[in-house]
């Protein structure tokens, strides 16, 4: 079987491309768009449509929806099928998702609910997962050096957001800022429901689109996109930098925490216990901090509403501790206690690190469990079967 794999550099690109590869699928990478980042649209237009036409091919593949693609193979009745790996993803209102060529695998089931009935027989939910081997692969390569710069007691990998948080960057009057401010800290006191785009009023949607030219609509959306767009890249992104910070703050002032980032931490300069190191490289540096760390945080960002982020995989797919906000999907995939713990609360995450801090034995089984779990049932090989079943279920 061949299929044509629409890259644009994303990081889980290379493990979905082995995973294809070892299922026995011959893979024709369209990299235009790596190449050339500023390639004029009829000029990718083109070229995607010339490697469909020479090519016999089952389907075209991509992570993350683009309607474009979709446009194509809809025209030239061939299967797009795409892997959402984001959320939230403002392309998934384009009236594009209405086509039939579509396959479409989204990981948050609430996102899948949201968008489901726009297309019944094209829509999917499918979590996502981690390449094992590779990181066993990095991690086979220890030194005593690796040990002294990664061991820590606790560690969080990833943004906080500030930088992605549009409204931070606004000027808007008091009176709107004071009901942001109230809507958010509403938000931030009930976990595993995201309610902010169901509840923010018109008058403040206006308000934001008013201050912020760069405002992004679709132009072909099936729907009205503002109330999405505001609550989940204004609200949404500045309500999961207040979390980290406020979290991470809180963690300082009890323990040391090493944090590992790109964002900007001047917020924190004043916590005691925060250790700052800079980022990490994804393939090499960042599976060495999850395996050295006896405790790793995972802190979901708001708008992915109830499924498990790429961290949870990629911790527990190095051997890693995890400790994670409660989301409502993980008890579909791991025993809470036993592979992977979960906290509601600042002071229930406080206790629960104590806990494990003094419990070494009882910590790595946790790791240990939790790595066997993703390594049998929830790799990336795991995945492209389980999606190509849904895409060909005559096939055994």
């Amino acid at each position: 079987m061949n299929i044509i794999f629409h890259r644009y550099g994303s990081i889980c690109e290379p493990d979905i491309l082995e995973a294809f590869r070892f299922c026995g699928i011959n893979v024709i990478e369209d990299t235009t768009e790596i190449k050339a980042k500023s390639i004029a649209p009829k000029d990718r237009i083109r070229r995607l449509s010339e490697l469909i036409l020479t090519n016999q091919t089952a389907f075209v593949f991509s992570v993350n929806f683009f309607p474009y693609i979709s446009e194509i193979c809809e025209r030239l009745h061939i299967l797009y099928v795409s892997l959402s790996v984001d959320c939230p993803v403002l392309e998934l209102f384009s009236v594009s998702i209405r086509n039939k060529c579509n396959r479409i695998f989204l990981f948050d089931y609430m996102q899948f609910q949201k968008f489901y009935p726009e297309n019944p027989d094209s829509i999917f939910y499918l979590p996502l997962a981690v390449n094992t081997n590779r990181w066993e692969q990095t991690l086979s390569h220890l030194s005593e050096k690796d040990r002294q710069s990664f061991s820590c007691d606790i560690s969080f990998v990833g943004s906080l957001y500030k930088e992605k948080s549009p409204l931070s960057r606004l000027t808007l009057d008091s009176y709107h800022m004071g009901l942001i401010s109230g809507m958010m800290e509403a938000q931030l006191k009930i976990p595993g429901y995201f309610f902010l785009e169901e509840a923010i009023p018109d008058s403040l949607i206006s308000t934001i689109r008013r201050a912020d030219p760069d405002f992004y609509q679709l132009t072909d959306s099936f729907s009205d996109t503002s109330a999405y767009t505001a609550a989940n890249y204004y609200l949404g992104m500045q309500i999961s930098y207040l979390e980290r910070i406020r979290t991470l703050k809180e963690l300082g002032g009890y323990f040391t925490v090493n944090l590992y980032t790109r964002s900007d931490t001047s917020e924190l300069k004043e916590v005691q216990g925060i250790c700052y190191k800079g980022g990490v490289s994804t393939h090499v540096e960042m599976p060495k901090v999850f395996y050295y760390s006896k405790i790793n945080l995972n802190i979901t960002m708001r708008p992915i509403q109830s499924g498990l982020s790429q961290r949870i995989w990629d911790v527990l797919g190095c051997g890693g501790f995890l400790l994670s906000n409660y989301q409502s999907e993980i008890p579909e995939y791991f025993t809470i206690g036993k592979e992977l713990d979960c906290y509601e609360s600042l002071g229930e995450l406080k206790e629960k690190i104590s806990y494990y801090l003094s419990h070494e034995d009882i910590r790595r089984e946790i790791a240990h469990n939790g790595f066997q779990k993703v390594k049998t049932q929830h790799t990336y090989i795991h995945r492209i079967c389980q999606m190509m079943q849904t895409l060909f279920p005559e096939i055994k």
